[in-house]
């Protein structure tokens, strides 16, 4: 499985699949552990009708998502795969970055 993901990816060693598998893994847990504080000061809780948290999910959370992706990608040097994977993941939302 891990050499499908490999060639998949793109990526040269199956040690460069585990980082990658790594920073979705930090990147996921390092959103939720911010979006309590973020949804706190905001004031939002289980009352808050679904549509509000929605839509500030959309626009504090996933944005904040991306760049903690980009941030430890560059960190654990896989820039380049994760700079790559933002691409495709923006223009899917209409966004083209060169």
């Amino acid at each position: 499985m891990l050499e499908k993901l490999r060639v998949r990816w793109n990526l040269k060693t199956t040690w460069d699949v585990w980082v990658v598998l790594f920073i979705f893994s930090i990147t996921g847990s390092s959103t939720v552990f911010i979006r309590k504080p973020i949804f706190a000061y905001l004031d939002i809780t289980s009352e808050t009708a679904v549509w509000i948290k929605v839509a500030l999910w959309i626009a504090i959370i996933f944005p904040s998502y991306q760049m903690l992706l980009l941030f430890y990608g560059f960190i654990f040097r896989q820039w380049t795969f994760v700079w790559t994977f933002e691409k495709k993941v923006l223009s899917r939302f209409g966004i083209h970055i060169k």
